[in-house]
């Protein structure tokens, strides 16, 4: 039966398969990336076997990222991100420091550092390259997973409403099957339905559900636990799945937690899922104060000629001070002056009650495109983001920070909801993830969804990541008005 299953469901599991060219090509790329400037800094540093060295960087550099499972088929195109580029290349720095000792290579410090520097950059090349091309495929159905959900009717429309909002995943829902009777509104195909109590045939849910899979080619089955489906049902239709080498994923209701929290336990058989708390204490806010305060420091100093150029250009473009101070609110609810750059006239605020019906966000916030008391300097200051550089003063008094979730007004705040709230338990950034995602067009429930999830998920490490990727956001200017 497991045999004639496997067979059955066979073709559905290539649906979702990535292009073929992702694996081979991160491989070459990490082992040529290594090898070649390697070989050509040895060789003229007279090292006396430069191509051994060379072979040696480059079986060094592709095993760390093999140990680590970069080239694994869940892995490939799917995070460009650059941290954990650079923390597999640390590892290789590492290894190939001990073989420097061992092997007593003469080769200078700096000229074999240099000489690894390129493994790097190609490697996050190559990552960016791939995860675009991934998205791409994505966005036209292709490189997709097939996903069969299963759960009562409640909770699977719940899982399906997710997963039809977000486009951060390679999920698509092609059926479901509901447990138990109930109206289903989301309009996808009901593949089968369990019944809501516990069948009297011990096998007949495994067999509905591996009907399911083979009438709509799924590639995964996707569990939303309830109560009525028992640990003893849900075992029996994972040895089902399993037996006809098919994959089951139980979603546990948790919605935003990073997967860096989550550690999987076994307590006396039983399979737990331990949630650790949000970094709040500890090295990294220490090292997040730091880079602030020092961040922040240093970016006044560094870009004060930059200062001086705007604050001329927005006196000599519009009546009014060259800067704008506005009452914002901090974390715990503490309000603040936030420091910018004036873009607007000089009599903004007084005029923003005759533009309310004009408001082009869907939540508490105001945004216009074409917001007509923006001035010309100004609108070139909000396309670059330059109008936000006060607010390094103040990241440097303790009221901001370099990264966090964007600072509400007052009369936002008012509205805030238990939910809502929850994003002032930090201090606000001058940017954040919801910079980097779009700024004004996204709509309010996508920026609190943002900032959520930065409270919630925040390391020292994406701090940094989302400072790196800021830069780009800024440059392409999208949301930026």
């Amino acid at each position: 039966m497991a045999r004639a299953a496997r067979e059955s469901l066979a073709p559905a599991r290539r649906l979702g398969d990535k292009a073929r060219w992702y694996r081979p090509a991160a491989v070459a790329a990490d082992f040529l990336g290594a090898a070649i400037p390697v070989g050509l800094v040895f060789d003229a540093a007279q090292q006396v076997r430069p191509v051994y060295c060379a072979l040696a960087a480059a079986v060094a550099w592709t095993g760390v990222q093999a140990l680590r499972r970069r080239y694994a088929s869940r892995a490939l195109g799917e995070s460009r991100g650059v941290l954990p580029v650079v923390h597999d290349w640390l590892i290789l720095i590492g290894v190939l420091a001990v073989a420097r000792v061992v092997t007593e290579e003469a080769t200078p410090r700096l000229s074999a550092l240099g000489a690894l520097l390129p493994a790097l950059l190609i490697t996050v090349a190559v990552h960016k390259l791939t995860y675009r091309h991934l998205s791409a495929a994505r966005r036209e159905a292709q490189a997709v997973s097939r996903v069969l959900v299963v759960g009562e009717p409640d909770a699977a429309e719940d899982v399906i409403a997710h997963l039809a909002a977000r486009t951060d995943h390679p999920y698509v829902v092609v059926g479901v099957v509901p447990v138990g009777t109930g109206p289903l509104a989301s309009g996808v195909p009901v593949a089968a339905r369990l019944d809501g109590t516990t069948p009297e045939v011990p096998n007949s849910d495994s067999a509905a559900v591996l009907g399911a899979v083979a009438s709509h080619h799924a590639d995964l089955v996707l569990v939303a636990p309830g109560v009525r489906i028992t640990g003893e049902r849900l075992r029996r239709i994972a040895w089902a799945l399993h037996d006809a080498g098919l994959e089951l994923a139980v979603f546990p209701g948790l919605v935003e937690v990073s997967v860096k929290r989550l550690e999987t336990l076994s307590a006396g058989g039983l399979a737990v899922l331990r949630v650790a708390p949000p970094v709040s204490r500890g090295v990294q806010t220490l090292l997040k104060s730091a880079l602030d305060r020092v961040g922040a420091a240093a970016g006044l100093l560094l870009l004060s000629p930059l200062f001086l150029g705007i604050v001329l250009a927005i006196r000599f473009g519009s009546r009014g001070p060259a800067f704008y101070r506005q009452r914002r609110i901090g974390r715990d609810g503490a309000p603040f002056v936030m420091w910018k750059f004036r873009t607007m006239v000089v009599d903004a605020d007084a005029l923003k009650a005759d533009l309310s019906g004009a408001n082009e966000n869907d939540g508490l916030m105001f945004k216009m495109r074409r917001d007509p008391r923006v001035t010309r300097v100004g609108r070139l200051l909000r396309r670059t983001s330059l109008d936000e550089l006060p607010q390094l003063i103040n990241v440097l008094t303790g009221n901001m920070s370099l990264v966090g979730p964007r600072p509400p007004l007052p009369e936002e705040v008012a509205k805030y909801d238990e939910v809502e709230l929850r994003r002032l338990t930090v201090r606000p950034g001058m940017t954040g993830l919801w910079q980097i995602s779009g700024r004004s067009d996204l709509s309010w429930d996508e920026t609190i969804q943002l900032d959520l999830q930065y409270v919630d998920n925040w390391s020292f490490t994406s701090d940094v990541d989302v400072m790196g990727r800021t830069l780009r956001a800024v440059v392409d200017g999208r949301g930026a008005y």
